[in-house]
């Protein structure tokens, strides 16, 4: 991967977008994401939607929930809309189904792979000593959660991804302002103690929370086909994933010999088995969808293809600001490579592979105009011998 880096980096351009504009500039797409969003859902919303929230409304379907005061209509409308997603024909209060769609399985197995890398690598990014600071980055869970229960597409542009942005040039800035200042070392520095996760630990309480938390859930609702309890448990998986890492993490403190802060990217080990979950979920899925594709009719009923075009749409609007993310952070050769691995071997493993990709565009520029001389291997590492001040 590094010697192609290389050998493709003239195709990378000048340095990424997040060295050359300001903040204000660089959160411009996501607003005009989140405006897309909108006027997609909009367009494409039709009667039968509409018809599923009066059903709830009227106490009709799912009753145990619908007749909760306030609430009840908007959670029967939520757990409904994911039942007909993944492919339930409606069925009954006790979860029975009368028909179950392998199409709409196959392309929600997709979506849930894609999720999985996108919560992994958003994990990854919480656990870095650079994020702590930033409190909505640094606790997930609560992001995750509206994410996942009332906006989608709208929080992840409006919220998650501005304050990674945001997030990315604070660092950038101190980055600069320590090349500045000429100091011996500060480049290592940087790499260790702001790159690296907060603990080694991470290692193993990533993948965990994400297999047990969000994987677990997530094949119990499509197994079941969307069973209604199977999907009240995925709804809240941001918090399923939040204790496992916890329990993991308090469970493990002590078994790590190396307290200081973990190099996630200088471990194959340890990038085996962060991103081993979201990216054999996703080859499996890409197989399962192109096998019924291509071999099988579409078996989708109306209300599931109205469910599924929402979700398909807020994935890729989702999708499309991940990628513009790349091209801000790491630029355009990362943003082809996460297109590319997509098409062949599922969203989730193009995310994961490009992700990693980043963090090696992250460190061939570390500080801004340094980086382009770093990149063509015009300044030798410091040693011993090297002056304290650099000239």
């Amino acid at each position: 991967m590094d010697s192609l880096q290389k050998k493709l980096l003239p195709l990378a351009g000048h340095r990424p977008l997040l060295h050359r504009l300001r903040l204000p500039y660089l959160l411009i797409v996501p607003a005009l994401l989140a405006i897309a969003t909108v006027a997609l859902l909009g367009f494409h919303s039709d009667l039968d939607i509409a018809a599923l929230y009066s059903q709830c409304h009227a106490r009709s379907r799912l009753r145990w929930v619908s007749r909760v005061p306030v609430v009840g209509a908007p959670s029967c409308f939520l757990i409904s809309f994911f039942q007909l997603a993944v492919g339930g024909g409606g069925g009954d209060d006790d979860g029975h189904h009368h028909h179950t769609s392998l199409r709409a399985l196959a392309i929600m197995s997709v979506v849930l792979s894609f999720i999985a890398a996108l919560l992994t690598a958003n994990l990854v990014e919480s656990a870095r000593l650079c994020n702590r600071r930033s409190w909505l980055l640094a606790r997930p869970t609560l992001p995750w959660l509206v994410f996942n229960l009332v906006g989608g597409a709208l929080v992840w542009d409006i919220v998650i991804v501005p304050e990674f942005l945001r997030r990315a040039k604070h660092v950038q800035a101190a980055k600069e302002s320590a090349a500045a200042e000429q100091l011996r070392n500060v480049d290592s520095f940087i790499d260790v103690e702001v790159r690296g996760l907060t603990s080694q630990v991470e290692v193993y309480a990533i993948p965990l929370a994400v297999l047990l938390g969000f994987v677990a859930p997530s094949v119990a609702m499509l197994a079941t086909a969307g069973h209604p309890v199977a999907v009240v448990v995925w709804l809240f998986f941001p918090l399923w994933v939040s204790l496992v890492r916890y329990a993991v993490k308090v469970v493990g403190v002590n078994a790590i010999r190396d307290p200081e802060p973990h190099r996630l990217e200088s471990n194959r080990l340890s990038l085996g088995l962060v991103y081993a979950v979201p990216v054999v979920c996703s080859i499996a899925s890409h197989v399962f969808l192109l096998v019924n594709v291509f071999g099988s009719p579409d078996d989708r009923r109306e209300m599931t293809r109205a469910t599924t075009k929402f979700i398909q749409i807020d994935t890729l609007i989702i999708g499309a600001t991940v990628l513009y993310w790349l091209l801000v952070e790491a630029g355009l050769l990362t943003t082809l490579v996460m297109i590319v691995s997509s098409v062949v071997l599922g969203p989730g493993t193009g995310l994961s592979g490009s992700w990693l990709m980043r963090e090696k565009a992250i460190e061939r520029y570390p500080d801004g105009a340094g980086g382009e001389r770093a990149a063509a291997g015009n300044e030798q590492e410091p040693d011993e011998e090297s002056p304290l001040l650099r000239p």
